[in-house]
């Protein structure tokens, strides 16, 4: 089997290291770019659990007018309309804490990134033994 010639100099070297450091940069934002996703994607969706709260809010508070509109009518129509009224306002604010939920966010946004440049940080910085080079 035939190896490639261990090309050695400083320039060589420098090459290497300049290659090492693009990838590195590559993966970074490729993880930034995934964390970017993921946040748009967290955002639509509390954006839409509150559109629907809203939603099931206004329904509720219809049905509250027409519920205190009609108290004083008589027959069965007032508790089941009272009923209705109470579930979608209860819906409207179950949506609403669900949304609340869904923009909360423990880590903070980019946290893989920052773990991971905290890690390469510590990898640089630690005193790895190098390697005797011996001189032939």
């Amino acid at each position: 089997m035939s190896e490639l010639p261990h090309v050695s100099g400083l320039f060589a070297s420098l090459r290497r290291l300049l290659g090492t450091l693009l990838e590195i940069a590559e993966v970074r934002l490729s993880l930034l770019s995934t964390e970017v996703e993921l946040e748009k994607r967290r955002l639509f969706d509390a954006l839409f659990w509150v559109a629907m709260a809203v939603l099931v809010l206004a329904t509720g508070l219809v049905l509250l007018c027409a519920f205190v509109i009609l108290l004083f009518s008589e027959g069965y129509r007032l508790p089941a309309l009272g009923v209705m009224a109470l579930l979608f306002l209860g819906g409207g604010l179950l949506l609403l804490r669900q949304a609340r939920q869904g923009l909360r966010s423990p880590d903070g946004m980019f946290a893989n990134s920052v773990a991971e440049l905290k890690r390469d940080q510590n990898g640089l910085s630690s005193e790895a033994p190098h390697e005797q080079r011996g001189i032939d």
